[in-house]
C-alpha cells in the first residue's frame, strides 16, 4: 500500500451561484472570518501530511495563485511596521509543494480530477472541494488518512443529514459497519425523497486509487450533461475495497449562502478575540 502524498483541489469552477461577488474573485477566496475557502483546505491537508498539491484552476483564478505567494511589499511594510507575520507566512507553498494545471472548461468534477492524471501518476491521491468547510479535531482527512492506512482501497467520507435532506446529494449504500468505518456497496446520486439507502452523504473529501483516472478517461457524460466522479467511482466498487469514515465534525455548505454564512458566524463565535462581540450581537438581535 502506498502511502498518500498528493491531492487535488478542484478549484476551475465558476461560482455562479455567488455572484456577483465571484465575477472578478474566485469561490474558493471567499473569507470565513478571515481567511478563505482554500486555505482551510490547505491547512486541513497539511496536517494530514499530505506533500503535494495539485490544483486544477481556470480562467480568472490567478488570485489563488498570488494567496500562496510571497508578498515582498506586504511583508517589508509589516515587518518595518512591527507587526506579526505568521498569519502571512503561512500561506506560503514550500518550493515544489504545489502544481498548477489547467482545466480549460468547466465540464464536471470528473473531468477537473482527470485534468491532473499526469501528476498522480500510480499513485493513490485525495480530493478537496474546498467550498464544503468541515472542520474537527483532528481535521476530516487526518482521521481518513488514519483509516486508509488501516484499510487501503478507496475511501470517501461520509456525513449523516436528516433523511429529508438525502435527495440533494450523494448517498453511501452501506455494507458492514467496524465503528466509524462503513463498507460501501453502492453510490446513489440525489436519490427521490423517502428512497436513499442511507443517511450518509459524500461532502467532498475522498482518498482514490489512481485506477480511477483510467475509469474517468472513457466516462461519458453524466448528470448535467459533465463529466461525473460519482459515475467513476460507483465503476470501481467490488473491484477494490471501498469504504467511507464516517466524520463526527462539523460540516458546512459554503457553495450555499446560508451555509456560508452559517460558517461564518459559527467559526467566529469558536473565536475568543470577537466572540463576545458577535455573541453580544446575536443577543440584541435575536433576543
Amino acid at each position: 500500500m502506498k502511502k498518500l502524498r498528493k491531492a487535488v483541489f478542484p478549484v476551475g469552477g465558476l461560482g455562479t451561484r455567488f455572484l456577483p461577488a465571484t465575477k472578478a474573485m474566485p469561490k474558493e477566496m471567499l473569507t470565513v472570518v478571515d481567511r478563505p475557502l482554500i486555505q482551510y483546505a490547505v491547512d486541513e491537508a497539511r496536517e494530514a501530511e499530505i506533500e503535494q498539491m495539485i490544483f486544477v484552476t481556470g480562467r480568472g483564478k490567478s488570485a489563488i495563485e498570488d494567496h500562496f505567494d510571497i508578498s515582498y511589499e506586504l511583508e517589508t511594510t509589516m515587518s518595518e511596521r512591527g507587526k506579526d507575520l505568521d498569519a502571512i507566512q503561512g500561506t506560503r507553498f514550500r518550493p515544489g509543494e504545489v502544481i498548477y494545471v489547467r482545466q480549460q472548461e468547466p465540464i464536471g468534477l470528473g473531468h477537473a480530477i482527470w485534468c491532473a492524471r499526469h501528476i498522480i501518476g500510480d499513485e493513490p491521491f485525495a480530493i478537496f472541494l474546498p467550498d464544503e468547510l468541515m472542520v474537527g479535531t483532528p481535521g476530516c482527512m487526518k482521521q481518513m488518512v488514519e483509516a486508509y492506512e488501516q484499510t487501503g482501497g478507496n475511501i470517501v467520507c461520509g456525513y449523516e443529514v436528516p433523511d429529508s435532506e438525502t435527495h440533494k446529494y450523494g448517498v453511501i449504500t452501506p455494507g458492514e459497519q467496524h465503528g466509524a468505518l462503513v463498507e460501501v456497496k453502492a453510490l446513489v446520486e440525489k436519490p427521490a425523497p423517502g428512497t436513499a439507502p442511507s443517511n450518509l452523504m459524500i461532502p467532498g473529501r475522498y482518498i482514490l486509487q489512481p485506477e480511477v483516472m483510467r475509469v474517468l478517461e472513457g466516462q461519458a457524460r453524466g448528470a448535467g450533461n459533465e463529466i461525473q466522479l460519482t459515475d467513476a467511482m460507483a465503476q470501481m466498487i467490488g473491484t477494490q475495497p471501498f469504504h467511507a469514515w464516517r466524520f463526527d465534525g462539523r460540516r458546512f455548505d459554503c457553495g450555499d449562502k446560508a451555509g456560508f454564512i452559517t460558517a461564518n458566524i459559527a467559526l467566529a463565535l469558536d473565536r475568543e478575540d470577537i466572540a463576545p462581540a458577535v455573541r453580544s450581537w446575536m443577543r440584541d438581535t435575536l433576543g
